[in-house]
């Protein structure tokens, strides 16, 4: 067993566990540590507690103090710095005629370097704006690149289903999310209707994903040939949730399928669920 405190620096960012050194610290004190990027100010999100060494990835930091009422004030006075940097970045970049859209700045604790985040359709040489802004700013400058999930997570906005995006609410990782889950779950493969506002599958997709899973394992799929109470057919529909199944009698093909539950009938040969080439082509885009 191990003591820990966990340490996040954004609202929804992972949670990072660190040493506390034998300081006790409460949930939702800022704290100074030391982390790859330098000194940083996090919030505690995770008191002072004992986990499992497996857990752990060791070694672990330790925290450099509770921070304090100049550290805080340092924290505010980046922040202003932050607005002026993004303002004087928009501006090189328009001048350069560079092709990238600047999303947001962010200034090391110790103000020692300034990371600026953007996207951009193709690679850029940014070469020159980089000499321009460590002229301007006399720090280290940093230009990465992030993809268009993390762009949605970092500006927020709404879903479609009139809700804040759940990257930026709560989601701290993202999961990773496939057509096929989609098509398992009986959704329409239509990209308007299962893309986020990111362009890409949205993350909701892999929420009931286990539920579905398990659905699929007992009831029979689109194709299968059943034992019914009325003799032995092909399933031609399913609901997954309410367990109806729709079967085309072999004895009576042209009269209207069936409706029986999955519990009452017996699967002979079950069908499969599969991605056409066509399909796949058509959405590898918004995976």
């Amino acid at each position: 067993m191990a003591e820990i405190i966990g340490v996040k620096f954004k609202d929804t960012g992972k949670v990072y566990y660190f040493d506390p050194a034998g300081i006790k610290v409460a949930q939702g004190q800022p704290v100074i540590v030391e982390t790859v990027r330098g000194l940083e100010c996090g919030e505690c999100a995770v008191g002072n507690k004992e986990v499992e060494d497996e857990v752990l990835v060791k070694p672990l930091k330790s925290i450099v103090r509770v921070a304090t009422a100049e550290d805080i004030k340092n924290v505010e006075r980046n922040k202003e710095k932050e607005k002026k940097a993004f303002a004087i970045c928009q501006e090189k970049i328009e001048q350069f005629g560079l092709d990238m859209h600047l999303l947001d700045v962010e200034y090391t604790f110790d103000g020692s370097k300034v990371l600026f985040f953007y996207t951009a359709p193709e690679r850029v040489d940014f070469r020159e704006l980089v000499k321009c802004l460590a002229s301007i700013f006399k720090v280290r400058i940093e230009l990465r690149q992030i993809g268009v999930r993390d762009e949605a997570k970092l500006l927020g906005g709404l879903g479609i289903c009139g809700r804040g995006f759940c990257c930026k609410e709560f989601l701290h990782d993202f999961q990773p999310v496939s057509i096929k889950m989609a098509k398992e779950q009986g959704l329409s493969l239509n990209p308007v209707k299962i893309s986020g506002t990111c362009g890409r599958l949205m993350c909701c997709l892999k929420y009931e994903q286990a539920s579905y899973e398990h659905l699929l394992k007992i009831t029979p799929k689109v194709g299968a040939i059943v034992e019914t109470a009325d003799g032995k057919g092909e399933v031609v529909d399913t609901n997954l949730l309410t367990g109806m199944l729709k079967v085309r009698l072999d004895r009576n093909p042209d009269a209207a399928p069936g409706k029986y539950n999955r519990r009452d009938v017996k699967i002979i040969r079950d069908g499969q669920i599969r991605l056409n080439r066509d399909e796949i082509a058509a959405l590898k885009d918004i995976e």
